[in-house]
């Protein structure tokens, strides 16, 4: 079989794009993917229930910083603990998450809440929480099979509604 000389360039030139194309991704992906969570903060993970603050978590309120709560937050096999936080709406909040087995996300649907919880290391983000309301806390990253099942409950309140 015969091919003519337009179609072997035709050819070669798609395959050295393809290889290009594969390189680049494979070099980007690589660069993307060996970079650990920037926190600055690590602890063991098999150990979370006996370190501060996670041995205590829930919503905390804090004097003589930048910020008036804190929730700190625990990801397990699909729960996070606690499973309901309430907030007053208008709050300056320091979210401090980790997580005990697998990576996990924590997302706050309608809100700038969005972190990436890996093992051994303590992700933060402080927020103001303006908008009052219910806002569902969900894990964005698979971590199994119960992985549609973990969620808990932000509901940021008016302490001026007598509801």
């Amino acid at each position: 079989m015969e091919i003519h000389k337009y179609e072997k360039w035709w050819m070669i030139f798609g395959t050295g794009t393809l290889i290009v194309f594969l390189i680049i991704l494979g070099v980007s992906a690589f660069h993307g993917g060996t970079h650990p969570n920037n926190s600055k903060w690590t602890i063991n993970y098999e150990n979370v229930d006996q370190i501060e603050p996670f041995n205590n978590p829930g919503l905390h309120k804090v004097e003589g910083k930048d910020w008036d709560y804190e929730v700190v937050l625990v990801a397990q096999a699909f729960a996070y603990n606690p499973t309901e936080i309430e907030i007053p709406v208008g709050s300056k909040v320091r979210f401090i998450a980790t997580t005990k087995d697998v990576i996990h996300g924590l997302e706050v649907a309608g809100t700038n809440i969005n972190m990436m919880l890996e093992p051994g290391y303590v992700s933060e983000k402080i927020t103001t929480l303006d908008k009052a309301g219910t806002y569902t806390i969900v894990c964005n990253e698979y971590c199994g099979t119960g992985h549609a099942l973990m969620y808990s409950t932000l509901k940021v309140v008016d302490n001026n509604d007598n509801n």
